[in-house]
């Protein structure tokens, strides 16, 4: 009868967590991205009117996937051109995050507010922080 209820608790612990991961895939990620770029990109991603460029449904994050783990860890300045509208407004990079979280934020912005960008691995992030540089 132990057994019994060791496996039951077992299988419905198991059940909770992965019923928990598939809810919110990117909860890392989400949390990370509330905590540094939410004040600027907004908890949705619309960005700031005419001053900090969206997240959601933005064309140059979906057309400049290899650069975003160099923004978001060293930023940006310049002119940048988002769904037709120019910014120029330099983006502080968050020097604090380890490979791993750019990692996940991206995951997570790549995901969320219906943008459908794919998937980064870890791999392909360390890659293309090896190739940056803070300028």
């Amino acid at each position: 009868m132990k057994w019994k209820t060791l496996l039951l608790s077992i299988s419905f612990g198991t059940l909770f967590i992965l019923a928990s991961c598939r809810d919110d895939p990117y909860k890392q990620g989400r949390i990370l991205y509330q905590n540094f770029c939410a004040s600027c990109h907004m908890d949705d991603g619309s960005g700031l009117a005419g001053n900090i460029p969206p997240l959601a449904g933005a064309d140059y994050v979906a057309q400049h996937q290899e650069a975003l783990a160099c923004i978001i860890r060293y930023g940006m300045e310049g002119e940048v051109v988002v769904n037709g509208t120019t910014y120029n407004n330099p983006m502080e990079g968050i020097g604090a995050l380890s490979d791993f979280e750019i990692t996940n934020v991206i995951n997570y912005i790549n995901h969320s507010w219906g943008n459908d960008y794919g998937y980064m691995t870890y791999g392909e992030v360390k890659k293309a922080l090896a190739n940056c540089s803070e300028d």
